[in-house]
């Protein structure tokens, strides 16, 4: 079985990259997809949006995830690793997030028109608590993950 959690990146990291790649030459899409008990929430950035109003709507969400979920692991996709893909990854951690309370996650997508050597995927795993993302951590990160039966 694939292991999903093995290519965690720091907050700062990750906030650096999705700058870069909003603020550079590359034409991207992107969507913003949100899952927690609340519910689902997605955002895509449509035809007519500037990098500037997608990059403000999801400075936004992560603001209030942050309000939210102040702990969180972030996990970065690349296709020239072969990682499984970002929707199996979000909901393998949404999954696996259930018995936490107040988890949310977040995945970013950001795909060069293009190409995709920019592409640019991450998952963000949101806790209420900092010893359920250590607990999430120690039980996943690198290791096969259990059936879905």
């Amino acid at each position: 079985m694939a292991i999903l959690f093995k290519t965690t990146i720091s907050e700062s990291a990750a906030f650096e990259m999705i700058e870069r790649s909003l603020s550079g030459v590359y034409q991207y899409d992107g969507y913003l997809n949100v899952v927690s008990d609340a519910g689902e929430t997605a955002l895509s950035w449509g035809p007519a949006m500037h990098a500037e109003e997608f990059m403000a709507e999801v400075s936004q969400i992560l603001r209030q995830t942050w309000d939210a979920a102040r702990f969180w692991v972030i996990y970065e996709r690349r296709e020239d690793r072969k990682d499984p893909e970002g929707t199996d990854i979000r909901n393998a951690a949404f999954r696996l997030t259930r018995g936490y309370s107040g988890v949310i996650v977040v995945m970013l997508s950001l795909l060069g028109k293009r190409d995709s050597a920019n592409d640019l995927e991450l998952v963000f795993v949101c806790f209420e608590q900092d010893f359920h993302r250590r607990n999430f951590r120690v039980r996943y990160e690198g290791k096969p993950l259990p059936n879905q039966d």
